[in-house]
């Protein structure tokens, strides 16, 4: 299995993005996640349409946009006009979740539904046929840094009973606190795709950092 690794931009250096957008294209990582916060869905506000379109000018790989937003319909064709290849939303934010996720496919988009600690992964049983990506936050969501959540094993664990035999071809993405000490165990969960922003962007060496992540997802053995 390719395992995907998808450093998160928010945790990049704003004062040398382009540099750290080349960095993260000649590396080993498969996407560039990008968070959208809007202030009110979360307690902080991250960035728009301006900074995303300069990212994607120069981005050689996929965009996995997140969006932590309130009623994200009326945004989503303009994420995707942006140059969004994937689009989460976020399960709490959606009052007709359905809806939302015919909107991010009608859009040209994969789509992705995203839940918080707290909400369990049963509630997607009506639309996760629909679904070609479930994120799972290990922490709760608005700020980089946070500890991780170990209850996002039995999470995983959850998700990919729900999927099998069913949608077995879905992505199981996880953020909040990965990093080289539990992407392996997270692997053996099922999880599949990887969010990491400190971890990467805090580090000496980013591409290396990368490059071991993607080993280590490479060595793990998954259920």
């Amino acid at each position: 299995m390719n395992y995907i690794i998808a450093p998160s931009i928010l945790s990049a250096d704003f004062g040398n993005l382009q540099r750290d957008i080349e960095m993260i294209n000649q590396s080993e990582a498969n996407w560039f996640h990008v968070d959208v916060m809007d202030g009110v869905f979360v307690p902080n506000i991250s960035f728009g349409f301006p900074v995303m379109a300069a990212v994607k000018k120069h981005a050689a790989k996929p965009l996995d946009v997140h969006l932590m937003i309130v009623e994200p319909d009326k945004y989503i064709e303009e994420f995707a006009n942006a140059g969004a290849d994937r689009i989460t939303v976020h399960y709490e934010a959606c009052t007709h979740l359905h809806r939302t996720i015919q909107l991010i496919k009608a859009s040209g988009c994969k789509a992705g539904v995203a839940l918080n600690p707290h909400t369990p992964v049963s509630l997607l049983q009506d639309v996760i046929e629909d679904l070609d990506l479930v994120l799972i936050m290990s922490v709760n969501p608005g700020f980089g840094g946070q500890a991780f959540i170990h209850n996002t094993y039995k999470k995983i664990k959850d998700l990919k009973n729900l999927i099998r035999g069913v949608n077995e071809d879905l992505v199981i993405e996880v953020d909040g606190g990965v990093g080289l000490q539990n992407i392996a165990t997270l692997v053996s969960a099922g999880a599949n795709a990887f969010v990491a922003g400190n971890a990467i962007f805090a580090t000496e060496n980013p591409t290396e950092t990368i490059a071991k992540m993607k080993q280590l997802t490479s060595n793990a053995v998954s259920i």
